[in-house]
């Protein structure tokens, strides 16, 4: 029977006297993470920066989170990228994920740790699966070829978190946020996902006075965007609401064409040239929208829209990129 809230079983989380391990604390998502446990006055933060630990040594993970001793971990850490890096280095976006997740939950199931939350992706479900997308969708169908490495990780990853729960009663979750944008984003061109590109294109061409932007696709395909403070808000919410096998959506319920993105970062960028399309390039899935019927019915909605969370993660890009 699936459970979508804390039971009697279920101990409420207090905070104050948590030690809590967010693995990948300085990146988007961790960031994120740190920013929500300090506002809800956890005991004690643990991270380590990758100069620090190599999540994908498997000695050094052990003996760090043995010595750590946290009551929660929440695993954030991953190897990411847009549609170029994924499709470019598929053997490290596979490899280096699984090394990453398989190292950091062994070492908390040595460690006795009580409470494990697992981050996936969206991209984990087939590229054709029913839109809006739910959790029942997974392993319906064939993945998107350009991210079929990192998903095929992620997918392992939940598996993973399941196998813990059956084979030892770990009280272990997954969820899986949308597409997720904010400070601390990844604008390098190379590598990064499409609204921080779009953010380094469009500001890149207001400063040089360039009178077009050409950006890969049609501009046709629909996403959903989630700013991660809202998504760090639900992942303390599972924390204490949500006990169940099966991975859970986070995601805004909503999307728009990846050409109305563009033309709202341009707008508040205030780049006023030419968006031209590239249309030889990839546009990956056609839609990826996520059904968050049962994330909601926890009693959480996200609350940052998207042109504000846009203008503040420009505001942060200036300050520090």
């Amino acid at each position: 029977m699936t459970v979508l809230w804390k039971d009697v079983h279920m101990t409420e989380i207090d905070w104050a006297n948590t030690k809590v391990y967010v693995a990948g604390h300085r990146g988007l998502v961790g960031s994120a993470l740190v920013r929500a446990l300090e506002a809800a006055g956890a005991g004690e933060i643990i991270g380590w920066s990758s100069g620090e630990l190599d999540l994908r040594d498997r000695d050094a993970t052990l003996d760090a989170i043995n010595e750590a001793q946290p009551d929660v971990v929440i695993d954030a850490a991953a190897r990411v990228g847009g549609i170029m890096a994924n499709s470019t280095y598929p053997v490290d976006f596979l490899k280096d994920n699984l090394l990453i997740q398989t190292n950091v939950m062994d070492a908390a199931h040595a460690a006795n740790v009580e409470r494990f939350l697992f981050l996936g992706s969206s991209c984990i479900y087939p590229r054709h699966a029913t839109q809006p997308i739910r959790e029942s969708s997974l392993m319906t169908g064939p993945l998107e070829p350009t991210n079929q490495a990192y998903a095929m990780a992620k997918i392992a990853g939940i598996y993973y978190i399941e196998a813990f729960r059956t084979q030892y009663g770990r009280r272990w979750i997954s969820a899986m946020p949308t597409n997720l944008y904010g400070p601390r984003d990844n604008f390098n061109l190379e590598t990064s996902h499409v609204l921080p590109a779009f953010i380094h294109r469009f500001h890149d061409a207001k400063q040089s006075g360039a009178e077009k932007v050409t950006v890969w696709g049609t501009g046709a395909p629909r996403r959903e965007f989630l700013h991660v403070d809202d998504l760090a808000q639900a992942c303390l919410l599972l924390l204490q609401k949500y006990d169940s096998s099966e991975t859970i959506n986070i995601g805004w319920g909503d999307d728009l064409p990846i050409k109305d993105l563009a033309e709202t970062v341009a707008n508040v960028i205030g780049f006023e040239g030419e968006i031209e399309w590239d249309t030889s390039k990839p546009d990956g899935m056609p839609r990826k929208l996520l059904d968050t019927s049962r994330i909601n019915a926890l009693g959480w909605y996200p609350s940052i829209k998207l042109r504000d969370g846009v203008a503040s993660t420009y505001d942060w890009y200036l300050e520090n990129a």
